[in-house]
């Protein structure tokens, strides 16, 4: 069974929109198995670390990660319970699907010559 999430629609598409680059799913998956900071984060990709950090930014919006200072860093750490969230929202809308398929294959059936 699906707990159904609601979440508001600019929150939804902020989720999907941080999610829609590989660069920031990198990013959150990097970071779901260990914080770093943004430095370290940079010296994974072939951009500036300004890019890097406006990736961050973007995935901080959205509420995929946190960000604090540590001394002269910015450690950044997944936030699983946003990830969680979107993947209820995902479960919901398979939920859907699945439910219009079941319908879909019923009706076939029942108009099915015997």
């Amino acid at each position: 069974m699906v707990v159904e999430i609601d979440l508001p629609d600019a929150e939804v598409d902020l989720i999907f929109r941080a999610l829609a680059d590989a660069t920031r799913r990198d990013i959150v998956r990097r970071t779901l198995t260990a914080q770093a900071s943004v430095s370290e984060l940079a010296r994974g990709y072939a951009m500036s670390f300004a890019a890097v950090q406006k990736h961050v930014a973007v995935l901080e919006e959205a509420g995929l990660v946190t960000k604090h200072p540590h001394g002269r860093e910015r450690i950044v750490t997944a936030n699983p319970a946003m990830i969680a969230r979107a993947r209820a929202l995902l479960d919901q809308y398979e939920l859907l699907w699945r439910s219009r398929i079941d319908r879909l294959d019923g009706l076939l059936t029942d108009d099915a010559p015997r």
